[in-house]
């Protein structure tokens, strides 16, 4: 690596594409990291030039900008590949948050990796991360799901996986389309711990942690208003364990054994099996079974 101006440059002829977060809602989260590259860089691809020219223009920052968005991430990615080529240095930027969580930058990411273009991540806001930790629920392990599909089957689909997840949930949804993502995952999961993230980082931000029911009958009397992060209980070992050894005992006891012995299980080890699997001693299975 070496420096020109303050903008790390590649050995080679090829620019550097820079992943810059941006703030979620407060402009005082954006990093002094992120405000030197993108006054330094010479082009910036943002996900709606729109939007991004508001918050150039509060820190007075003059960098050309171009729009790079979900419905011309091919013809533009090609195009900023090439510059990218040509030894142009590139900061992307999506509306709010870090590029790549949830939007067209991971298709640029990889054409670059693919043209054997460097990638560096200049790290900040996201709000998935920022609701994780302020949700009160597990943090240690969680999977993010972004926004659920607008298909139904698809939507269906995930959702049929998320039964038995048993790390913390993380969903984004926009706020007219709530109480119908709630209704979906109180009918699919049950009911769980959900801490409802709204507004986050902004002037009315508000955690709500209830639980999906509560949430249903709260969301429809007072619809929500912001985008919202939902942040939602895995489900326990316990449950999935209780009721996989439910589903044990509604099989015969002869039946269980015999679904071990014709995968070539020996009786003894089948016998300990099946113990395990209904939470009772091999003894008892010894007893039962004769």
């Amino acid at each position: 690596m070496i420096y020109q101006h303050g903008v790390v440059m590649g050995i080679g002829m090829s620019g550097i594409l820079y992943l810059c977060a941006t703030p979620i809602g407060n402009l005082e989260d954006i990093t002094l990291r992120v405000l030197r590259v993108l006054k330094e860089v010479d082009l910036i691809a943002a996900e709606d030039t729109r939007n991004s020219i508001k918050l150039l223009n509060h820190f007075e920052i003059k960098t050309p900008m171009t729009s790079y968005h979900e419905f011309n991430k091919i013809d533009k990615g090609h195009y900023l590949v090439r510059l990218l080529q040509d030894g142009k240095n590139i900061a992307l930027i999506t509306d709010a948050g870090t590029p790549g969580i949830s939007d067209p930058g991971e298709e640029l990411v990889k054409m670059c990796y693919e043209s054997g273009i460097e990638v560096t991540s200049l790290p900040g806001a996201a709000a998935c991360i920022t609701a994780l930790t302020i949700s009160g629920l597990s943090t240690r392990r969680f999977a993010f799901e972004a926004f659920l599909p607008s298909d139904k089957k698809e939507k269906e689909e995930i959702l049929k996986e998320l039964i038995n997840e048993t790390r913390t949930i993380i969903i984004y949804e926009a706020p007219h389309r709530l109480t119908r993502t709630l209704d979906e995952l109180y009918k699919h999961l049950g009911d769980r711990k959900i801490t409802i993230c709204r507004e986050i980082t902004k002037k009315y931000e508000e955690t709500f942690l209830t639980t999906l029911e509560e949430a249903r009958s709260v969301y429809k009397e007072h619809p929500a208003k912001g985008e919202c992060v939902l942040v939602i209980e895995g489900r326990s070992h316990e449950d999935m364990k209780e009721e996989q050894q439910q589903k044990w005992k509604e099989m015969s006891l002869e039946d269980h054994m015999e679904y071990y012995m014709t995968q070539g299980i020996l009786k003894k080890e089948a016998m300990k099996l099946v113990a395990k699997d209904r939470g009772i001693s091999k003894r008892d299975v010894y007893q039962q079974l004769l």
